[in-house]
């Protein structure tokens, strides 16, 4: 273990939070639906009463996260939020219900000393179905370094299926939480997978060499599953909260996102019922950051030009989405939150996927995430990626002709999405600690930029027609020179570039 992470959860061990006196409310009226509310605080930390004064609101407080000044409580009043507010103390209170957001895979200055690694090989029995690895020249990279398990990535998803036979090996359980309820309960067996989608991008960053399977970007890396999205696949701002809290406090050095914040796809801080979530949710992005954890987040699904939108009418996507118009106020959590690394996806051909949402300024880097119309070839058949998927529930997640068992048993589903991308990122970014050391979140983003390959915009752009922007219905538009590009960023990530 690095003396970073030993001294991390020394901090975390002996944190405490104190609680006191009560404030006067009036009377609340009971709603009979207990609710989870975000409670922010205008300060940087927490108040001592809190526990007291969101009691005597008509609430109890789930957890309280001093470091950034927000509170995650329940409460079945519905005078709760008006009462909390009574205390000028408090910047905002939202209730996060209505606001989750659903999966859509659809359609350098280093802190440590260089740390040992080792090797790996990729020829384990599935090994030959892997395009996306070969794309990237993660192979090559392999015969330098397989990563090192002291260093360790967070995939915060849907959990991760701990007795996998191309995980098992890898899962740091004292760093695995389940967060979905905003606050966090410890261990492997918590963070239990019943999605499959965070099994799937576990494997992608860190599937061991085993002769089992397929073999992830990052072999030898230890993998935490903190878990932020349920069953059905929604991610709520008190999960998305805590999930980065959980990794700024227990060693984590890179955490993967696929998926969305809340509250909804766009997030507009310039709206009085968003702007609470919105802003603690960025508070937890920049307190993980601080800690040295470099954040890395799929773009979305949307062909949306997110340097440019104009309208959002997929949210919330847990109830009945309301069309609205949105401005640059509005951006995309985390993707779009300052200092993390966004990805874009493309396919086999090398061609940002049809469906991959883009923008000058948003984008950093593009990685595999599997194109099933415009890039199927002889390597990628159906044009999807193969991963992971936990077998309990490989007949019930995982459509029938995305399938695959191998001859030891263990399970794999082909998948795409932006989703599908980012852990290939996050993979090359462990192979980067490994060999340099663990470094500041910024220096790690510099060295993923620096060491991509520069891609051009394609050459005809009518090859995305028939799949215009999901939100605003904008034809996909791709700006900039081969250096950086709206479409590619600053280019494919690439293994063996950036560990040489």
């Amino acid at each position: 273990m690095s003396v970073r992470r030993m001294r991390l959860r020394l901090i975390a061990a002996l944190a405490a939070l104190a609680v006191a006196s009560l404030l006067a409310v009036p009377s609340e009226v009971h709603a009979g639906t207990t609710q989870t509310y975000v409670v922010l605080y205008k300060g940087s930390s927490v108040s001592s009463d809190a526990a007291n004064v969101i009691g005597g609101a008509g609430g109890t407080m789930l957890i309280a996260y001093n470091q950034i000044g927000v509170a995650i409580a329940t409460s079945d009043s519905s005078t709760f939020r008006a009462n909390l507010l009574r205390d000028n103390r408090i910047q905002g209170a939202q209730s996060t219900a209505a606001f989750g957001i659903h999966l859509d895979d659809g359609a350098a200055a280093s802190e440590d000393a260089v740390l040992p690694s080792t090797p790996a090989t990729d020829s384990d029995s599935l090994s030959g179905l892997q395009w996306d690895m070969v794309q990237i020249h993660a192979p090559e990279a392999h015969a330098i370094t397989g990563g090192s398990p002291d260093v360790l990535v967070g995939d915060i998803d849907t959990g991760l299926d701990y007795t996998h036979p191309d995980l098992a090996a890898n899962v740091d359980d004292a760093a695995s939480a389940n967060c979905v309820s905003g606050a966090p309960v410890q261990g492997k067996v918590a963070a239990n997978d019943d999605n499959g989608h965070g099994t799937h991008t576990a494997g992608t960053i860190a599937a061991a060499s085993n002769g089992i399977g397929i073999v992830g970007v990052a072999p030898n890396v230890k993998i935490a599953g903190i878990k932020a999205g349920n069953a059905a696949g929604f991610f709520f701002p008190e999960a998305v909260i805590c999930s980065f809290m959980w990794a700024g406090t227990h060693g984590v050095d890179i955490t993967n996102n696929s998926y969305f914040a809340d509250p909804w796809l766009f997030n507009c801080k310039n709206d009085p019922e968003q702007r609470a979530i919105w802003e603690a949710e960025r508070r937890a992005i920049k307190f993980a950051m601080g800690q040295g954890v470099t954040v890395v987040a799929s773009a979305g699904n949307q062909a949306d030009d997110l340097a440019h939108p104009t309208q959002d009418i997929t949210s919330p996507d847990d109830t009945t989405p309301v069309p609205r118009a949105i401005t640059n106020a509005c951006a995309v959590v985390p993707a779009e939150v300052p200092g993390v690394v966004t990805v874009a996806a493309n396919g086999n051909l090398g061609l940002k996927s049809f469906y991959s949402s883009y923008g000058i300024g948003s984008i950093d880097v593009i990685a595999p995430g599997g194109d099933s119309i415009l890039q199927q070839t002889t390597a990628a058949p159906n044009g999807r990626v193969l991963s992971s998927w936990p077998a309990s529930l490989l007949t019930v997640t995982c459509l029938p002709a995305r399938r695959l068992v191998d001859a030891s048993g263990a399970t794999y589903c082909y998948q795409q999405g932006t989703s599908m991308a980012g852990p290939h990122v996050a993979g090359v970014a462990a192979l980067i600690a490994s060999e340099f050391g663990t470094m500041s979140s910024g220096a790690m983003r510099a060295m993923l930029n620096s060491t991509a390959v520069p891609m051009a915009c394609p050459p005809d752009l009518s090859i995305y027609a028939f799949f215009p922007a999901v939100d605003n219905g904008a034809p996909q538009v791709c700006t900039g020179g081969p250096a950086y590009n709206s479409f590619n960023g600053h280019g494919q990530v690439d293994a063996l570039n950036a560990i040489t």
